[in-house]
């Protein structure tokens, strides 16, 4: 099952992935919103990113930590932010000999004077197929 399979078996009955809710009372904006968990929660000028994975399990680590990046790149977007604007990051990786290879990738995406602060650490992933998964915390613009 892909990321997008699994967002939409977090569907709500009757609700799609991409849908938006919004808590108005609380200010809290969230999209892809499912039954588990929403991919994005924005609230007081932050942006949350829930922990994004690779949807091609074939990839290796250069691969699936690109797919990674693209994902957050296209979250932030639709939340109104960019990576040069993260707070904070957190990788996990399910073995930590694939450190230098994420490492290596990350450090060509990152905003250039802009490196967020970052813990990266090993940690068993839900699907064994997942290689790497970051969670993101992002000021909106």
């Amino acid at each position: 099952m892909d990321m997008q399979q699994l967002q939409q078996s977090d569907a709500a009955p009757g609700e799609q992935a991409g849908t938006h809710s919004a808590n108005a009372a609380a200010g809290i904006t969230r999209l892809h919103v499912g039954a588990t968990l929403s991919d994005t929660a924005i609230c007081n000028g932050t942006v949350y990113l829930a922990g994004q994975v690779a949807d091609d399990l074939t990839r290796n680590i250069d691969g699936q930590t690109r797919e990674v990046l693209a994902h957050i790149d296209r979250l932030l977007a639709e939340a109104g932010s960019h990576k040069s604007r993260i707070l904070m990051c957190q990788v996990f990786l399910a073995d930590i000999k694939d450190f230098d290879g994420m490492n290596h990738v990350w450090q060509g995406w990152v905003a250039p004077d802009n490196a967020p602060p970052r813990a990266t650490v090993e940690a068993k992933l839900a699907r064994p197929e997942w290689l790497v998964e970051m969670v993101v915390t992002a000021s909106a613009q």
